[in-house]
């Protein structure tokens, strides 16, 4: 059974599916659809601003590894709560961003442009998890023998939407058990 959210996606045992109009998006946004258009050109721009903006949670132009909550990670000595510190920010950037997420990837299907911004999505988290999988490794704290190949990997599929999807929306977990289980399950893979 299919129930409306408060903003208009559909939500049911899949999830929230893609539905929206660039029509749609105007009309909530008090704007004509040529507005839309000559703002952002395409469906796949829109939507990549809307992606920026949720998961920074506003609209700075100071990207997620240059803000406060990434320089406490940085900060934090021990390697299992630098993971707990991410994993928390995570849960927080997921529930912002999931229905966005979900919509490009889904989207993706039917429409070309969201297709590659999809991709490029996926490529800006490898390029992220490769950071953060430097930053674990030069802490000296991962299990020996570890290359930043597998930590990255690790990180890359821990951190996608789809376990957010699954657990938070399909499953019903509370926020905090996700972020408790995504930072204990990336811990127990390098630690």
């Amino acid at each position: 059974m299919d129930a409306t959210d408060g903003d208009g996606f559909r939500v049911g045992r899949q999830g929230w599916r893609a539905g929206v109009h660039t029509a749609a998006v105007a009309e909530r946004a008090g704007v004509s659809a040529e507005s839309i258009y000559k703002g952002f050109g395409t469906k796949a721009a829109l939507a990549k601003a809307v992606f920026d903006l949720v998961i920074a949670g506003d609209d700075e132009p100071v990207p997620v590894w240059r803000r406060s909550e990434a320089d406490a990670i940085r900060a934090e000595p021990d390697v299992r709560r630098k993971i707990m510190l991410y994993s928390r920010g995570l849960a927080t950037r997921q529930q912002r961003s999931a229905k966005v997420q979900i919509l490009i990837r889904d989207g993706g299907h039917t429409d070309q442009t969201l297709a590659a911004l999809w991709q490029r999505l996926l490529a800006e988290r490898l390029t992220g998890m490769t950071i953060l999988g430097r930053h674990l490794i030069e802490s000296g704290q991962l299990r020996e023998g570890i290359e930043l190949g597998e930590v990255r990997d690790v990180l890359w599929t821990y951190t996608a939407v789809e376990l957010y999807e699954l657990l938070v929306v399909e499953r019903g977990w509370p926020l905090d058990r996700y972020a408790d289980w995504i930072g204990q399950a990336i811990a127990a893979a390098l630690v």
